[in-house]
């Protein structure tokens, strides 16, 4: 199985050369490893889309109506006509009710009944016209429903999905298809199913391939967006609305929250005496080990200069003064001299300080670190208030 992914992660490394690094390429097949900007971003345009998609189909669907009415009898018409307006109806609810919130699981589910409301019509059309005597010619024009569930797999690629999700969905379009042909099955040309339920399974196989461009480009102009061009950390453009975003998370489900603001010591005298380009190598290795220490949820910022902010999410005061005294204990690097590299640490904890906002909270933090730096340097202030000195 692991050696199957490896290969497949290979593969898409050939297939998108230069808009992802080869760490990246695993968020193309599953959302599990995105951060929260990213699933932000992506949420949110999901919506967008999904909306558009929603407006579209609510003034399309109805409007054809008037050309089943010049093909079909009455009661055929009625029939389907009842089935367009339910289907522009639910469409118009879709539309009016879903607003872009940054939640992915509000993406899913405004995506799930986009999908799901024409392919419902599909299959309740599908079956009315069985049930129905044609003509030559109205049964030429019954083919035109056909035609529905690759106009939906292929409306999938306009959307920035994973690997993993599009399958999801595309699986589920296909099981209507299924589904379809096996209540058509005593009048059903079976040559003919065949051949348009392979040929939706190559528009899906296309369509994936679309979404996970899309998604490429998305991870890749993130990136750029949001990182310090010098260490590769986040930035402090980027800063705050992660935060806002760990912060609605944490006051949602009541969870721990602490904030870690870090100051290297005396790093002004390492540009005076060895240089700025000196400076710029000790922040890169120290935000490097620092990131390569942390958990995948935990997020490091560049907050300006020498200083950084690290955010752990779920993890009370304790848990986070123990992992920042490993990580003293264990040191931080080196200082061009050869001496240690320390920092001044604030911490401060959402429930621990009943931190009223993410601002005031990541106030304290700075203020504490400030305080550290008071009391004599290379030291965590911020459990139980006390100043802990690292030995």
């Amino acid at each position: 199985m692991t050696s199957a992914l490896e290969s497949l992660i290979r593969c898409l490394a050939t297939l998108l050369p230069g808009e992802l690094r080869p760490s990246e390429l695993p968020q193309l097949l599953t959302p599990r490893r995105h951060s929260p900007l990213l699933d932000q971003r992506r949420a949110t345009m999901i919506v967008n889309r999904v909306r558009l998609f929603a407006f579209l189909f609510a003034v399309l669907t109805p409007l054809w109506a008037v050309i089943d009415i010049m093909i079909f009898d009455f009661s055929l018409w009625a029939g389907l006509a009842l089935f367009r307006v339910l289907a522009s109806g639910a469409f118009v609810c879709l539309l009016l009710f879903y607003r872009p919130s940054g939640n992915l699981f509000e993406a899913y589910r405004a995506i799930t009944l986009l999908f799901a409301i024409p392919t419902l019509f599909y299959v309740a059309s599908h079956t009315l016209l069985g049930s129905h005597q044609l003509t030559e010619f109205s049964a030429a024009a019954a083919t035109g429903y056909a035609f529905l569930p690759f106009v939906l797999m292929a409306g999938l690629s306009i959307f920035p999905l994973t690997l993993k999700e599009n399958l999801t969905l595309a699986s589920l379009l296909l099981l209507a298809q299924g589904l379809a042909g096996y209540l058509g099955w005593s009048t059903l040309n079976w040559p003919s199913f065949a051949g348009g339920f392979w040929l939706l399974i190559l528009i899906a196989g296309v369509t994936a391939l679309a979404s996970m461009s899309q998604l490429a480009f998305m991870i890749a102009l993130l990136r750029q967006a949001i990182h310090d061009p010098l260490t590769g950390m986040l930035s402090r453009g980027s800063g705050e609305e992660i935060l806002d975003l760990h912060w609605g998370g944490a006051q949602r489900n009541d969870s721990y929250l602490s904030l870690a603001f870090i100051d290297l010591d005396h790093f002004k005298a390492i540009n005076d005496n060895f240089g700025h380009d000196a400076g710029d190598r000790i922040l890169c290795a120290f935000a490097t080990h620092l990131q390569n220490n942390l958990r995948d949820a935990d997020s490091l910022l560049r907050w300006g200069g020498e200083e950084f902010l690290l955010i752990m999410p779920n993890t009370d005061m304790a848990q986070a003064d123990q992992a920042l005294q490993r990580l003293m204990q264990h040191g931080l690097g080196n200082r061009p001299d050869g001496s240690p590299l320390t920092a001044s640490i604030g911490l401060a904890e959402r429930r621990h300080d009943q931190a009223p906002s993410c601002h005031e909270l990541l106030e304290l933090a700075d203020r504490r670190m400030y305080l550290a730096k008071q009391g004599g340097r290379n030291r965590i202030y911020g459990h139980n208030s006390l100043a802990t000195q690292q030995a």
